[in-house]
């Protein structure tokens, strides 16, 4: 490990011993509650505005690594489990798995004027 020669524990190491041991005393639930309340203070401190951005930047950086088939594909398996639930009677509105197959066809074609 990365101890120097005074044998005194380096901040790496000591940070990965402590999560380690944090990991093993806690359990799940443990770590939903913090993520919770995370998320709480998050929603608290920040606006709609803030959540279009990281999503807009999120959706931009999936485009980026993945191709029109990935979207097509992520789309059937969308439709399939809708139709799985007993969602089939779709009220005249478009399906997950249109709207996927659609979402990547206009991604692809915008990336492809870009």
């Amino acid at each position: 490990m990365a101890r120097d020669n005074q044998d005194k524990m380096s901040r790496e190491e000591a940070g990965r011993m402590g999560g380690e041991a944090t990991a093993e005393s806690h359990d799940k639930e443990f770590y939903q509650e913090i993520g919770r309340k995370g998320g709480e203070a998050t929603a608290e401190s920040h606006d709609k505005e803030f959540y279009q951005e990281i999503g807009r930047k999120g959706g931009e950086a999936t485009s980026e690594s993945h191709d029109r088939e990935f979207y097509q594909e992520i789309g059937r398996k969308g439709g399939e489990s809708r139709d799985d639930n007993g969602s089939s009677g779709n009220d005249g509105k478009m399906s997950r798995e249109e709207a996927g197959r659609k979402g990547g066809q206009a991604r692809a074609r915008q990336r492809n004027n870009d």
